[in-house]
């Protein structure tokens, strides 16, 4: 591997050294704290590949490097608070982005500093009026696989091979101690122009003034070998993965031994470095969860440098092998025990290929009494093929315009890839009525074999009512329109609360083209408060957000669900972006539809309620 990074860090000490502080630190260095500088295994040099990865950036959204298949080039600068080169050479890069974005370069930040918070650097950027994203790398792992060592370096990358064409500095123009009227030498601004130009980049490497990046797990490198497999990375497979990693689970392949996740470590890390998994996609710094199935930052430290220093699998139980989970019916309400009923939905035969319509199999209700359910379940005959099941219960209109239809009563718990069932709220439940019409929306897609799918209900009874209804509620928008071609298109619908409530649950909705979700609640007192956003919205996992504590929304006030599709050709689900698309039940045609759960409130608890939410709810901005 190239030994660049070393040899360049070692240039910067020596010209650091020249300066009397700088030789105060080097006696420090040699003498005090010897360092021993080696070459990163994982480290980016010019004309390597770079690998994928997915980050937030400041303001909240999503960015995916290798989305931009696009472009003529990639440029990035890295970005670090309180750098006086970063913020010097920030003018000269918004002037390079003004005069290439319309070439097709596309251009932002990168900080990997540790102290360095994503409200800092929002507040950083605002300070100095950034206007391109600054992508957050908060764990490190992206820094540390691309070798940065200080803060002011740019890269340009070629999508075409995802190589890197040019690392070091953006021009000759700022120095430590001094800056230049105008620079002499275009490093950056050379390179894309080659880019643009279709040639070659002529100078690909110069050295970077900047401030260095503290990367303390690259100083323990080797240390990362001594990651003990048995104590740290089976306990965090077995807590965020295995429920969907296991024999008969939905997960492709069972982490069932060491041996299979050596064997797909590699495979382990490019999902986590592009947040493909665990299937979470909400950002985790707008409200919290109670189904929250993110790893944690150190989580992802652990697994990533576990990894890298070549799974070794050390010493120690196999816990993997030893508590396999396999999948039997029920077992994600194991501690409700067996359901007290079971219905059975219509089979279904599904064909190898082809469309199957949406499938709407109604079942009188054979339970022969009103019951109060505390829990709902569905059980997929095949999850190859049951995309989701939608569930509601009423009356069958018997005349009249909509004669054949279902009078809405209320809903159950449906299904969807990632939606984690449990009971209702404490105290609360769903009055099924013994003589209702139970419904069943079905969404099948062919897996390229035949099959028949066979799906249940399960339900858990209250044995006496419980305290409070919960009710299922829905916005949608049938009127959306998205045009051909949009990357980012957005749409809205909201609803009013009509009495003093709790809400215990958000799910937005949409299909191939939906890109982005979000819920916010507008209080009679017109603050505004966001409830839920999803920067990286996925169709295939359909992920119901549970409130880790139900949040009170006064009588009046308005919730307004926004989503964002990409219509254009870089979304790789899209079917067809030379079209407009518009509301429609099948996966190629797109929806704003979103639901949530909620209970209202007494008068004894909304007067309880607003006393203790009034300062919450006035200081919402």
């Amino acid at each position: 591997m190239p030994t660049t990074r070393p040899v360049r860090l070692a240039t910067h000490l020596r010209r650091f050294c020249h300066h009397p502080i700088g030789q105060i630190w080097a006696l420090f260095l040699v003498v005090i704290a010897p360092v021993t500088w080696a070459p990163d295994t994982w480290a980016l040099a010019v004309g390597e590949r770079i690998e994928n990865f997915r980050l937030f950036d400041h303001t909240g959204q999503s960015h995916e490097l290798h989305y931009h298949t696009h472009a003529k080039a990639i440029a990035f600068m890295v970005q670090g608070n309180g750098c006086p080169i970063v913020r010097n050479a920030m003018p000269r890069f918004k002037e390079l982005r003004d005069e290439y974005a319309g070439q097709g370069v596309q251009f932002f930040l990168l900080n990997a500093n540790l102290q360095d918070t994503r409200q800092r650097i929002r507040q950083e950027a605002e300070s100095f009026a950034y206007d391109i994203p600054v992508l957050v790398d908060e764990t490190q792992i992206i820094g540390e696989s691309l070798g940065l060592v200080r803060t002011g370096e740019v890269f340009v990358i070629d999508p075409n091979s995802w190589r890197v064409t040019y690392r070091g500095a953006l021009d000759d123009r700022l120095t430590y101690e001094n800056q230049k009227q105008a620079a002499s030498a275009h490093y950056l601004r050379d390179a894309l122009q080659n880019m643009v130009d279709g040639q070659p980049v002529a100078v690909t490497e110069t050295d970077t003034l900047g401030c260095l990046i503290n990367f303390p797990e690259r100083a323990a490198r080797a240390q990362h070998a001594n990651i003990s497999y048995s104590n740290k990375i089976a306990p965090i497979l077995l807590d965020n993965c295995v429920s969907c990693h296991r024999e008969g689970g939905i997960g492709p392949w069972a982490m069932n031994s060491y041996d299979m996740v050596r064997g797909f470590s590699l495979m382990i890390r490019e999902v986590i470095r592009t947040q493909r998994m665990p299937p979470w996609h909400a950002d985790p710094t707008i409200g919290h969860w109670q189904n929250d199935r993110s790893l944690t930052n150190n989580e992802i430290k652990t697994l990533v440098h576990w990894i890298e220093a070549g799974a070794p699998r050390g010493d120690g139980e196999d816990h993997l092998a030893t508590s396999p989970r396999t999948y039997h019916p029920w077992d994600t309400q194991a501690a409700l025990g067996k359901p007290d009923f079971v219905i059975n939905i219509p089979a279904m035969e599904i064909p190898a290929t082809g469309t199957v319509e949406y499938q709407y199999h109604r079942v009188t209700n054979p339970i022969g009494k009103d019951v109060w359910v505390r829990a709902a379940e569905i059980m997929p005959g095949d999850r190859a093929v049951l995309h989701h099941t939608i569930t509601t219960f009423g009356d069958v209109i018997t005349e009249g315009q909509y004669k054949g239809r279902l009078r809405y009563k209320g809903g159950l718990r449906g299904y969807a890839p990632g939606m984690t069932n449990q009971a209702f709220p404490a105290n609360t439940g769903v009055f099924l009525p013994a003589d209702s019409t139970l419904e069943f929306q079905m969404h099948y897609t062919t897996s390229g074999r035949a099959t028949v799918d066979e799906s249940k209900m399960g339900l858990w009874f209250y044995d006496t009512p419980p305290q409070h209804q919960i009710i299922s509620m829905f916005v949608l928008n049938e009127q959306i329109s998205i045009p051909a071609h949009a990357s980012n298109h957005k749409e809205t619908v909201s609803r009013v609360i009509p009495k003093d409530a709790l809400l215990y649950n958000l799910m937005p909705h949409a299909h191939f083209r939906g890109k982005a979700a979000e819920f916010r609640a507008i209080y009679p007192n017109g603050k505004e408060e966001l409830l839920l956003s999803v920067p990286n919205y996925d169709f295939n996992w359909q992920t119901t957000y549970e409130l880790a504590e139900p949040k009170f929304l006064p009588a009046g006030t308005k919730l307004v669900q926004a989503n964002w599709w990409d219509n254009s050709s870089q979304n790789k689900a899209n079917p067809d972006p030379t079209v407009e698309v518009t509301w429609g039940e099948q996966s190629w045609e797109e929806m704003l539809f979103g639901a949530f759960s909620i209970r209202f409130v007494s008068p004894a608890e909304a007067a309880e309620l607003r006393r203790s939410n009034a300062q919450t709810v006035a200081s919402v901005k």
